[in-house]
């Protein structure tokens, strides 16, 4: 089954939370590019610099969602609030948005992104589509 991961807010993190707010003082950035690949089965989304390297990422199968809760929009709108604290940490302002994929998270993740103040450029889909797509099956005979 796995292990369920439990995510505090707010207050006393103890000896956990200063490894966490040295990771994200080491990256300092204005703006950057927010990258989210939603599926059928999972949301994956990154957030990169401007020039595309990945600085931080996180999906809904890390977050401890498992089976087909990972394709729905409530556990997409739960991995866009972590990256949107992530990405507050390191002073973010703006990012532009890369969408990948047909899946239900991918409008639910950006509303949850957006929640945590940080501003939004522009919002560009990449999902790939075929041009002609597989062979169609033979006739049916009867």
């Amino acid at each position: 089954m796995g292990k369920k991961r439990i995510v505090k807010k707010g207050g006393d993190q103890g000896a956990g939370g200063s490894a966490s707010s040295s990771r994200s003082s080491k990256r300092k950035l204005d703006s950057g590019i927010l990258f989210v690949e939603a599926t059928f089965n999972n949301t994956k989304i990154s957030l990169g610099d401007v020039s595309g390297n990945i600085v931080t990422w996180s999906s809904s199968g890390s977050l401890g969602f498992s089976g087909a809760k990972k394709g729905t929009p409530f556990a997409a709108a739960k991995v866009g609030e972590l990256i949107g604290e992530r990405a507050a940490g390191m002073g973010v302002k703006e990012v532009s948005v890369v969408v990948k994929g047909v899946g239900a998270g991918r409008e639910s993740s950006i509303r949850a992104f957006v929640t945590k103040g940080i501003q939004i450029n522009g919002i560009k889909d990449t999902t790939p589509v075929p041009h002609n797509g597989p062979r169609p099956p033979k006739a049916r005979r009867i």
